[in-house]
C-alpha cells in the first residue's frame, strides 16, 4: 500500500516538515509494509520558507531585521541562486507568533521586517521575489513593507508617520522618490491563502483584526484606515486595489504588494502543490494524509489542507485529513475531497499542551486514521 503524507505546518507546533514524520511514525504501526511519502506542503502562511528550501534546494540565509513590535528579530529567506529567486516568508518577520498574546496590537504593529528581507533579496541579486503573505501579526496595508524598500508616507505637515497600522489615516501623500531602483526590475510574485478583499465586512481588519488583538471598535478604525490608504493609492499611484481578491491578505499586504511592488496575487497552496510535484507523488497512491492546526468550512478555499484533498479526488486517492481543532461546519469538506477528519487530541486539553505534544499526537492520529481506513477497505472487498 501506497500512502503520501502531505500535511501543512501546525502553527505554533512543528513544521510541515516535522508534521510529515510525526505522521510516518503513526502510520508505520498501523501499516509496517505500507511505501509512505512525504511531502510537506504549505500555501503562503508558516512553513513556506522551510518547504520551499527543501523542493527546490534552496540556500537558507539568515538576517535580523525588525520584528512586527518593532523589535529585532532573527528571519531568513530562501534563495535559489539558479533562478536567481527569492523565496520570503513574511511570517518569520512580522507573524503573529513572534508576539506574546499581551502584545498583539494590530494597530501598532508593521510589516517593516518583511520590507527588510526584500531589501536584501535585491541586494542577492534577486529578479523574482515570492512572498508568502499569511500568518501576519499587522494590519499596515503593507506601508511597513514599502517603507522598508523607501516609500515614504507623510502627513499633512510634511511629516512621515510610522509605518503602522493606527496611522494609516494620516497619511496625506505618498512620496516614492527614494525608493530602491532595483526593484522596479524584480518580479514580484505574492501569494496567499485567502480572497478577501481590502475593506469591508470581509476585508482585512474585520475579518482578521480580532484574531491578532483588535477590538470590534479597533477593528472598524481600521478598516476605515485601510479605506483612506486605498484612496491615496489610487489618487497617488494611480492602483486601485479595493476589490482585488486577496488584497486584504495579511492586514492589507496583498494591496501593499499590488500597489507598491506590482507584485501578482497567486494562490499560495497551488504554487507550493506545483513546486513539490504532489500530483506526481499522489500518482499510484492508496491514501493521502494531510493535517493542519485548524480545519473547518474555510479550508477547501485556498488552504493547504484543501488543496491537497482538491488534487486527490482529481486523481481519485481517498484524502484523510487531521486537526487539532475542527470547526462545527466541515460537512462541505466531504464533498470537496476529504473523505474524514480525525482530532488531533485524544481527549480534553489545553491548546498549550496540544501544541507542546503535537507530534506524539499526530503520530497517534495517524495510526488510527490509517487502521480505520484499513478496516474500511477490508469491508469494501
Amino acid at each position: 500500500m501506497k500512502i503520501v503524507l502531505a500535511p501543512n505546518a501546525l502553527k505554533g507546533s512543528c513544521s510541515a516538515r516535522a508534521a510529515a514524520a510525526a505522521l510516518a511514525v503513526g502510520v508505520a504501526r498501523a501499516l509496517p509494509d505500507a511505501a509512505l511519502v512525504q511531502v510537506a506542503v504549505a500555501d503562503g502562511g508558516d512553513g513556506l520558507v522551510d518547504v520551499v528550501t527543501q523542493a527546490l534546494r534552496g540556500q537558507s540565509r539568515p538576517y535580523r531585521v525588525t520584528g512586527p513590535g518593532f523589535n529585532p528579530v532573527d528571519a531568513e529567506l530562501t534563495w535559489v541562486a539558479p533562478q536567481r529567486t527569492a523565496v520570503i516568508e513574511m511570517a518569520l518577520a512580522s507573524g503573529l507568533a513572534l508576539l506574546a498574546d499581551v502584545d498583539r496590537d494590530p494597530a501598532a504593529t508593521t510589516t517593516f521586517g518583511t520590507g527588510e528581507l526584500m531589501r536584501y533579496a535585491l541586494a542577492l541579486g534577486a529578479e523574482k521575489l515570492v512572498v508568502g503573505i499569511g500568518g501576519s501579526a499587522t494590519n499596515d496595508g503593507g506601508i511597513g513593507m514599502a517603507a522598508a524598500l523607501g516609500y515614504r508616507f507623510l502627513d499633512r505637515a510634511g511629516e512621515q508617520i510610522v509605518p503602522v497600522g493606527g496611522n494609516l489615516s494620516q497619511i496625506d501623500r505618498i512620496d516614492f522618490g527614494g525608493v530602491d531602483a532595483r526593484l522596479a526590475a524584480a518580479r514580484v510574485e505574492a501569494i496567499c491563502d485567502v480572497d478577501n478583499p481590502l475593506t469591508g465586512p470581509k476585508g482585512a481588519s474585520t475579518i482578521y483584526g480580532p484574531q491578532k488583538g483588535a477590538t470590534p471598535a479597533q477593528a472598524a478604525l481600521l478598516d476605515t484606515g485601510l479605506a483612506h490608504l486605498a484612496a491615496v493609492m489610487q489618487r497617488d499611484l494611480d492602483v486601485d486595489c479595493r476589490d482585488i481578491p486577496g488584497a486584504g491578505a495579511a492586514g492589507g499586504l496583498g494591496a501593499g504588494l499590488i500597489a507598491f511592488c506590482g507584485a501578482d496575487l497567486r494562490p499560495g497552496a497551488e504554487v507550493v502543490l506545483e513546486l513539490v510535484e504532489l500530483d506526481r507523488h499522489l500518482r499510484g497512491a492508496d491514501l493521502v494524509i494531510t493535517a493542519e492546526g485548524r480545519i473547518d468550512a474555510q479550508t477547501r478555499f485556498g488552504k493547504a489542507p484543501g488543496a491537497v484533498a482538491a488534487h486527490a479526488a482529481r486523481l481519485g486517492v481517498p484524502c484523510i485529513a487531521i486537526a487539532g481543532s475542527i470547526g462545527e461546519d466541515v460537512a462541505a469538506l466531504h464533498d470537496s475531497g476529504i473523505q474524514a477528519i480525525f482530532s488531533l487530541c485524544p481527549g480534553p486539553m489545553t491548546l498549550a499542551q496540544a501544541q507542546a505534544r503535537a507530534e506524539p499526537l499526530l503520530a497517534r492520529a495517524a495510526e488510527q486514521a490509517v487502521r480505520a481506513f484499513r478496516a474500511g477497505a477490508s469491508q469494501d472487498r
